[in-house]
Parts: structure tokens; C-alpha cells; sequence
């Protein structure tokens, strides 16, 4: 049976990225457990415990071989599993097998989720680290688009009808802004990140404390050591105060939370520019060979920004399972959360990570047809301006309320013009000829003394656009961008999988 005759998951075959899937990978994750197994015979070695030398050595030779775990002891460890139906006995069996003189020391004193949480929240933790970096070059991306086109005046939208203007850039800087708070709530949750430690069954430790003859700070001692040895980042430098079998798994909403929250601001951004596609203001990239239809050969769909939101409500729906199994954690622990959680959190993680890569690909080739975007601010500009008229009026000796009424009526017949005989929008026209424009105090008609040429310039209308998007550049992405320049350089190019 070849591969197209069962099913795989898309988010491997066609979203995530090496990087993301290398993480949750069986090998990652089976290392990961290795390195644990002796990081502990390390500890009780140097406590005294009856672990020699050569017994850690011969472990550390394998553990540390390149690669680490080969397919050979991979099915091997398959094969144990499948007589002992316990993933972790499995693995120390196979372990077993390629260093015999180490076997009978391996596992000591643990319990399974001395392995396994301890492996998990390692992963969880460079997972989340490689999504925060991801957000900020895409905080970069959008920050760029932002300052290029920060004075380009653009229609603003509010209910998604016609409101005051505001520019380009600075609708983007607010793209760029959300994803700078997302990257923000996660580089503040592996901050705060804590490891499970070794604290046998039920947490207590009373495997370790017998292994210690009773010696508490011996005990202490021994979980420092193998926690040290262990942790490959020491930004990751304390443990839980106190555990169950497993670590809180309200840990576990934190993180999902976070990555559903990120996913609603990738929604968020892709719908937007789904939505000035349609009013030809804004195009994701589209190339030479790509098809937007089957049926329609002029179609350009902005399929990216579409594959975008079909992820990010994928993430967003997977955060409820963390929740219940927060909540139904009986007692110390139960078991009903193993098969939820091999599905929830890897694929929370590949399908952000897919969307992430994605966004920036969009991001970073956004296409803006500035006539189209100028034709549309000038359809709806006179209505913007019926404000400023109004002030003029009564700066020239006209009563606020009178003009109000006049404004107010030929805008409203011009949008019906507009909006049911499909004409241009002729209110300026119609406010310059109507003769209630008129000063008794000037001796002569008002409109003859408006700068109707001012009215229509969008750059009055703006307010501080382009201020606020230079400052949130200036001020809060470019010493980002300094900081993380190093890392920023090992996530790649934009190129999206098909």
C-alpha cells in the first residue's frame, strides 16, 4: 500500500513547515524522552545512587549518537508496544536493548510523566517560540507595507460603511499592531513556562525519597540535578511548586488560548484584505500560472488569505478541548486526556505555523492599485466632507443649524442618486448651486467664498495617520527588528506549499 492509499494529515502534506513538523515529530519527541532517561541516571550517578559510570556512559553513547534513535530501534519500540501497550515501557525496553548494561538502571524511580510531561512542555515550549518569532516577521512584514504607503490616503470603514479616511499604512499598522500584542502574550507565557521536574507517581516523590533513604533535601537535590541536565534552554529555569501525576493542564489553555487568539488576528487581517480584493483596492500575490476558477478564466481569488481563515478557525475551535481537559482531571489525574492531547496541541501548533507562513508570503507581496483606491475614496469624499463644509459655512457667517438642514438634505438625494440611478456623487455640485448658500452680512452667496478645491483634498481628512504609523514603526518594530535580526534570518523565505 503506497502513501496516497491511506490518509494523512493536510497540515503536513500541504500547510506546516519543517521547522514545526520536525518538533512534533515521533523522532523529536522519542529523544526528547531519551535525553530525560539520562539526564536522571546523570543525577543519581553524581547523588551516589546506585548508577555507575560505565552504565551512564554506555547510556550517554547511544542517547547522543547523531541522529539519536534510529528506525531500527523505533520499530523495535513499536513492536514492545504493541505486547505491553504502554508507549513509555516500550521505549525503555528498546532503549534497553541498544545499551544492556545500562537497562536495569533506566527509569529509575520515575513514572511515566517524569518522560513524558517534562518532554511535552520542552516541546510545547520551542513550539511556542518558533510561532512568537514567526509573529514578529510578519509584525516586520506588515510594518514595512505600513511605512511604504503610510501617506496614501484610503476610505475608512466602520459597520463596513463608508467613515472617516485614513491611510493605507496605517490600516496595516493596525494588522501589524494585533499581531505585535499576540507576539507579546506568547513570548510572556514561555517566560512564565515551568517544567513538571521528577516527582514520581502522584507527585510526591516517594520513589525518589526511598531511592534517597528517606533524605528530603537529598531528594531536592537530585530533581535540581536531573532538571538542569535536562533543560536545553535556561530561560526555562524553575519547575511547578507542586504537581499531580501530570503538570496543571490549565497550563495547557494558556498555551492554546494564545495560539487561538493569534489565529483570530491572522482571520482578522486575511478577511480584510479578502474584502479590498473585492473592491480591487489590494491583491495577495497571484502567479503567472496560477488559476483563480475552473469555470472562470478571469478570476483571481485570493485563495491564500481564503486557505488563511479555513486554519486559523481550525485553531480557534481546538482551544475548547484544552479547556475540558483541564476540567476533568479526577483526582491526581486520569487518563481520558493522552489521546486528546496528541491531536489538539500538535495540530493547533502545524495548522498557526501553516498560517502564519502564509500570512507572511501575503504579506510581504501585497499588490495596491493606488487608482482604484484613490477612485474609491473620491465616490465617497463629499460625504466625508459635509463637516468641514458646514464649519466653513458658519465661519463665513452662516447659522450651524439652517446649514445643517441643507446639507443633510441634498446628501441624502445624492446617495439615492448614487445608490438607485447608479450617477456619480454630484453633492458638491448641487451645494454650490443651491441659493440658500447666501450671506446677508458678505452680500453675496457662501459657495463663492469656499475653498471647494481644499474640501476635496483627502489629506485633510486623515487626521494623524501617518504620525501614528511612523511612531509604532519607529518606536516599537525596528528594536525588534534589531533584537531578533539574528533569528529572523533562520526562519526563510516566503514560499507557500501547495
Amino acid at each position: 500500500m503506497s502513501d496516497y492509499d491511506t490518509y494523512t494529515s493536510p497540515l503536513a502534506t500541504r500547510n506546516a513547515s519543517k521547522q514545526m513538523l520536525t518538533l512534533w515529530s515521533p523522532r523529536h519527541k522519542f529523544n526528547t524522552w531519551r535525553r530525560i532517561w539520562l539526564a536522571v541516571a546523570e543525577a543519581q550517578h553524581e547523588m551516589g545512587l546506585p548508577v555507575s559510570k560505565e552504565q551512564v556512559e554506555e547510556l550517554r553513547a547511544v542517547v547522543n549518537r547523531p541522529g539519536g534513535i534510529t528506525d531500527a530501534e523505533m520499530k523495535a519500540a513499536e513492536k514492545h508496544e504493541r505486547e505491553l501497550r504502554h508507549d513509555v515501557m516500550a521505549h525503555v525496553h528498546a532503549l534497553g536493548d541498544s545499551c544492556p548494561r545500562a537497562k536495569g538502571i533506566i527509569h529509575l524511580g520515575m513514572t511515566s510523566q517524569d518522560v513524558v510531561c517534562n518532554a511535552d512542555l520542552q516541546i510545547l515550549y520551542d513550539a511556542q517560540r518558533l510561532i512568537e518569532l514567526k509573529l514578529l516577521r510578519l509584525v516586520c512584514d506588515l510594518a514595512d507595507f505600513a511605512w511604504t504607503h503610510r501617506s496614501l490616503p484610503t476610505l475608512g470603514f466602520t459597520h463596513y460603511q463608508p467613515a472617516q479616511p485614513v491611510t493605507v499604512g496605517r490600516r496595516s499598522a493596525l494588522w501589524a499592531h494585533d499581531a505585535w500584542l499576540c507576539f507579546d502574550l506568547i513570548g510572556g507565557t514561555c517566560v512564565s513556562m515551568r517544567m513538571r521536574g521528577f516527582k514520581g507517581a502522584t507527585g510526591t516523590q516517594a520513589s525518589f525519597l526511598a531511592l534517597c533513604d528517606g533524605d528530603g533535601s537529598r531528594v531536592d537535590r537530585l530533581d535540581g540535578t536531573a532538571f538542569v541536565n535536562f533543560v536545553s534552554d535556561k530561560l526555562l529555569d524553575r519547575d511547578f511548586e507542586i504537581v499531580g501525576q501530570t503538570y496543571p493542564r490549565v497550563q495547557d489553555t494558556v498555551i492554546l488560548a494564545n495560539l487561538a487568539s493569534t489565529a483570530s488576528v491572522l482571520h482578522k487581517i486575511a478577511t480584510d484584505v479578502r474584502l479590498l480584493c473585492n473592491r480591487k483596492e489590494i491583491e495577495e500575490p497571484f502567479e503567472d500560472k496560477q488559476i483563480g476558477s475552473s469555470a472562470m478564466p478571469y478570476k483571481r481569488n485570493p485563495m491564500r488569505c481564503e486557505r488563511i481563515c479555513g486554519l486559523t478557525r481550525f485553531v480557534m475551535n481546538l482551544v475548547g478541548n484544552a479547556y475540558d481537559t483541564a476540567a476533568t482531571q479526577w483526582l491526581e489525574r486520569t487518563l481520558d486526556d493522552s489521546s486528546n492531547r496528541r491531536l489538539s496541541l500538535p495540530e493547533a501548533f502545524l495548522a498557526l505555523d501553516g498560517a502564519l507562513d502564509l500570512m507572511h508570503n501575503v504579506a510581504s507581496g501585497l499588490v495596491v492599485h493606488e487608482a482604484m483606491v484613490r477612485k474609491n475614496l473620491m465616490a465617497e469624499l463629499p460625504f466625508m466632507a459635509t463637516e468641514n463644509i458646514l464649519m466653513a459655512c458658519v465661519k463665513l457667517g452662516g447659522d450651524r443649524q439652517e446649514y445643517h438642514e441643507h446639507i443633510r438634505a441634498h446628501a441624502q438625494a445624492a446617495g439615492l442618486r448614487v445608490k438607485q440611478e447608479g450617477h456619480d456623487n454630484d453633492l458638491l455640485e448641487r451645494l454650490k448651486a443651491d441659493k440658500h448658500f447666501w450671506s446677508a452680512a458678505r452680500g453675496g452667496p457662501l459657495s463663492a467664498e469656499l475653498d471647494w478645491d481644499g474640501v476635496l483634498d483627502p489629506m485633510k481628512y486623515i487626521g494623524r495617520s501617518v504620525e501614528q504609523t511612523e511612531r509604532f514603526v519607529r518606536e516599537v518594530v525596528e528594536p525588534l527588528r534589531e533584537q531578533y535580526a539574528e533569528a529572523l534570518k533562520g526562519l526563510g523565505g516566503s514560499e507557500v506549499r501547495v
